[in-house]
């Protein structure tokens, strides 16, 4: 069933096939135009879901004429798969190339012009799938996941440690087909979590306050057995091979996806627009920085994949 926003835009709760397994996915339809809409595809970081603030920009996109697929990966979020929160990279991969395949089929879409828009780690993902030969109109990465090396370094050497050994803990149990042994995605600074750069805490809680969202409405755990792989996830490898227009965006504080090694990986992009901002990880996603991220983000839009006016 679609549902209408203030006259601009519909949207309506759908689904994709990844792997055998349903994909919820919210669609975004603009309504200001009868020609074929270019399209967002877009889903969260490290461990998150696409309720935690990806509707916001959404909505913004869809105002300005954009179609948006919104989508959680297979065990998060809305999305089925059995067990829950595993977060195994090489099947993000695929659950990406599903979604484009799955946008590129909507009715009213202009399937040759397609985004990816990914933050942190999903930043990661949209910088992978472009290098590796995704046909896309434009790439959008948002304090994108660059370096795996750089990542378990600045994140440091007791807090790789302290996620370490329930890693390969659950690595073990699921070769032997056990439940998962999960960790948290964020934790205080000193305790055991994925993420525990001082502004990883409050800045999680941040997400869920202004998404309208209560703590426990979905889990912020993973299964452990991904700390074992961050390190050798380096989406940087493949910046050289993308053709299409790429907007990377940084913030200069970035505790998790350090400054330096995202402006080396931008840099390698053919087409790339670098935008930095003085703010932490997690910033980007509220105000008072949000505001000025998601125009920069519809400026590059509109310059490089514009939507087709009413006829």
């Amino acid at each position: 069933m679609a549902e209408t926003h203030d006259g601009t835009f519909t949207t309506s709760e759908e689904w994709f096939d990844s792997g055998g397994t349903k994909c919820a996915a919210r669609v975004y339809r603009p309504t200001a135009t009868d020609q074929p809409s270019p399209v967002v595809v877009m889903a969260h970081g490290f461990g998150a879901v696409r309720a935690l603030r990806l509707y916001a920009y959404a909505e913004r996109f869809a105002a300005a004429g954009y179609a948006v697929v919104v989508f959680d990966y297979r065990s998060f979020g809305e999305s089925e798969g059995e067990p829950r929160q595993i977060l195994d990279i090489a099947m993000q991969h695929e659950d990406w190339r599903a979604a484009l395949r799955y946008a590129r089929s909507l009715e009213g879409i202009d399937h040759t012009r397609v985004v990816a828009w990914g933050t942190s780690f999903s930043g990661g993902h949209v910088i992978t799938v472009a290098g590796r030969g995704e046909p896309l109109a434009a790439v959008i990465a948002q304090v994108p996941h660059v370096s795996g090396p750089a990542a378990v370094r600045s994140t440091g050497l007791r807090a790789a440690l302290r996620v370490g050994v329930p890693g390969i803990r659950d690595a073990i149990a699921s070769k032997l087909g056990r439940e998962p042994v999960y960790v948290d995605s964020v934790n205080l600074p000193g305790r055991t979590g994925m993420m525990t750069s001082p502004d990883a805490y409050p800045g999680m809680h941040a997400l869920f306050r202004e998404s309208g969202l209560k703590e426990d409405t979905y889990p912020r755990t993973v299964a452990a057995r991904i700390a074992l792989k961050i390190g050798f996830y380096s989406p940087q490898r493949w910046a050289g091979n993308i053709t299409c227009p790429a907007l990377v965006q940084i913030v200069a504080q970035d505790a998790i996806t350090p400054k330096r090694v995202a402006e080396r990986a931008a840099g390698k992009m053919r087409h790339s627009t670098v935008r930095v901002y003085e703010g932490g990880h997690f910033d980007p996603y509220v105000e008072p920085l949000f505001g000025t991220v998601i125009a920069d983000q519809i400026e590059f839009l509109h310059r490089h994949v514009p939507p087709l006016k009413r006829a």
